[in-house]
C-alpha cells in the first residue's frame, strides 16, 4: 500500500469525515471513538472527548486517507504542511468536488487549464485543509 494521508483534528474529526464523504460521495464510514476504547485507569479518557474520533478511514478515488483527533491534553499545532490531490477523468465530477470543498473555505487557484491538465484547482476547506483538484485527461 502507498502512502495515507492521516489527518488530525482538535475535535472536529468527525465533521471532516460527514463533509468528505458527502463532498465525494462515499458510503459512512465505520468511526472509532475515543469512549469505545477499554478504560485504562493509567490513561483516562475526558468525559469531552469520549464521541470524538479515535480512528476512522474513507477511500476516495482508490486513496485512503484516515482520521483521528488528538486529545484535549494533547499538543495540537494546525499546520499548512501537506496538501490533498485528487485526479479525477470526468470534469463535471472535478467542478462538484471543486464548488462543494470551496464551501466555507478559500479558493486559492480557481479551477483553469494548465500546461499539464485542461482543468486543474485548489482550495482550503473550512477545516484548513488545502485540496488540489486535477482533471487527469493524459492520452493512452
Amino acid at each position: 500500500m502507498g502512502i495515507i494521508p492521516y489527518l488530525n483534528f482538535k475535535g472536529n474529526s468527525r465533521q471532516a469525515i460527514e463533509f468528505y464523504t458527502e463532498v465525494f460521495n462515499l458510503e459512512t464510514p465505520q468511526i472509532m471513538t475515543f469512549g469505545a476504547l477499554p478504560p485504562n485507569p493509567e490513561h483516562p479518557i475526558p468525559e469531552e472527548a469520549s464521541e470524538w474520533v479515535m480512528h476512522a478511514m474513507i477511500t476516495i478515488k482508490k486513496s485512503p486517507i484516515m482520521f483521528s483527533d488528538v486529545l484535549p491534553h494533547m499538543p495540537f499545532n494546525m499546520g499548512n504542511n501537506f496538501s490533498l490531490m485528487v485526479h479525477s477523468d470526468d470534469e463535471a465530477e472535478i467542478r462538484t468536488w471543486f464548488n462543494r470543498l470551496q464551501e466555507g473555505g478559500t479558493v486559492n487557484m480557481d479551477l483553469h487549464e494548465t500546461f499539464w491538465s485542461k482543468l486543474y484547482g485548489s482550495v482550503t476547506d473550512k477545516f484548513g485543509i488545502e485540496w488540489q483538484v486535477n482533471l487527469d485527461n493524459r492520452q493512452p
